[in-house]
């Protein structure tokens, strides 16, 4: 695709949330699939009137996939402002980078219950969300 010349090219912090994003989609990929064959094609196909409670990889893949959409509101929040205020910096840049691989880090440290270490990974990856917000207030 050809860019304008008058059209702004992705901002390592678009490009950190593009990627967090596409990491979302792998882990519910990944939680689908594990899910499925926790529970069978049945029980993932019905309306699931009678909530399903999945145990095991599933179930932490599961949580790990929705903390990640909790941990990406306020991440994408903090990307938008630095980006539509033009006020990215190296250190905006690092925080995406940071965030990006703690979201990484975090799947398999949950998966394998790396305690304490998936709360270590979590919190560094929050720590450069705060950095993105108050980066943003600067």
């Amino acid at each position: 695709m050809q860019v304008r010349d008058d059209e702004q090219q992705m901002t390592p912090e678009l490009t950190a949330l593009t990627l967090a994003a596409l990491l979302q989609v792998l882990q519910f990929v990944a939680y689908s699939v594990a899910a499925n064959l926790q529970v069978g094609p049945k029980t993932a196909m019905s309306p699931r009137d009678k909530p399903v409670h999945l145990t095991g990889t599933a179930g932490r893949l599961q949580r790990a996939m929705n903390n990640h959409f909790e941990g990406l509101i306020l991440f994408g929040i903090g990307v938008m402002v630095i980006t539509y205020s033009g006020q990215n910096t190296d250190i905006t840049a690092l925080a995406c980078a940071i965030y990006l691989i703690a979201r990484v880090l975090y799947v398999p440290a949950y998966v394998f219950g790396l305690a304490p270490w998936r709360s270590v990974i979590w919190f560094v990856g929050f720590l450069a969300t705060l950095t993105l917000l108050i980066a943003a207030l600067m």
